[in-house]
């Protein structure tokens, strides 16, 4: 009898884990990505007369575009550019299409913006998603759906997607950060890697690459924000991977000046 009942209580809680874990799964399929909209709070921005003035911005990335911090740097856009920025950015996103609620989910659900910003985070990275190449989902290889799965794929997928949705938009790049989690992650001569082998500036190489091919105007982040190993506390959270307030206030100008002309 004992033995019996065991039996049962064993069987209910394995079929109580099944079920829990299938409602998981279908809560991850069932995801729904709500914007956040941010619009200007004074009347006429620094940058009036320029080409990008007044225009509506959508923004997609993983947490670097997204998190609460982020829109001190989306807020100085909305302000000198006097723009709706509108961020689809998810936490974890990458631009693999295994990478978490990814960039190309992202730009499928998303509505029609004059100019686009991928914003690419450190998530491929740290997660040891292929590089892959330039040429990945492009006319070269015959849009070989197979190369969706690493970064420069889910780049490529991304650039073509958004011009079918709006023909005559402005794509801009964003490319990574640094992250100062791991040396492999902000010094672009080291010889650590992920388990791909390769250091995070490799993989901001490979998007500057995507972009070239496309033509594509990209604003280097990686080397143009003049943070380093000396001074990252300052614009960092303890993490050491997502920024604080601060590095977004000093990303935020440059990031406006950029996207006034594209340039």
């Amino acid at each position: 009898m004992k033995r019996t009942i065991l039996t049962i209580m064993l069987t209910m809680a394995a079929f109580s884990a099944a079920s829990a874990q299938g409602a998981g799964a279908q809560g991850t399929a069932r995801q729904v990505n709500t914007p956040k909209v941010l619009t200007p709070s004074k009347e006429v921005g620094i940058y009036a007369g320029h080409k990008n003035y007044g225009k509506s911005i959508a923004v997609f990335g993983g947490s670097l575009s997204v998190n609460k911090e982020s829109d001190a740097a989306k807020q100085i856009w909305a302000d000198e550019l006097h723009a709706t920025v509108t961020t689809y950015g998810v936490g974890g996103a990458g631009f693999s299409s295994a990478q978490g609620y990814s960039l190309q989910r992202q730009v499928r659900e998303a509505g029609v913006h004059d100019i686009y910003v991928l914003w690419a985070s450190t998530n491929d990275f740290t997660n040891s998603r292929e590089i892959g190449s330039w040429s990945d989902y492009t006319s070269v290889d015959g849009f070989d759906e197979s190369k969706l799965d690493t970064q420069c794929g889910g780049i490529n997928y991304c650039v073509k997607t958004l011009l079918e949705k709006n023909p005559s938009a402005e794509i801009y790049f964003f490319t990574s950060f640094r992250c100062f989690s791991n040396e492999a992650g902000y010094n672009p001569f080291s010889e650590n890697g992920n388990a791909t082998g390769h250091n995070f500036s490799e993989y901001v190489k490979a998007q500057k690459e995507c972009c070239s091919h496309l033509s594509v105007p990209v604003l280097d982040q990686f080397e143009l924000l003049g943070v380093n190993e000396y001074n990252y506390p300052l614009y960092y959270l303890r993490d050491k991977l997502h920024m604080n307030e601060d590095g977004y206030r000093k990303a935020g100008p440059v990031q406006a000046a950029f996207l006034a002309d594209g340039k």
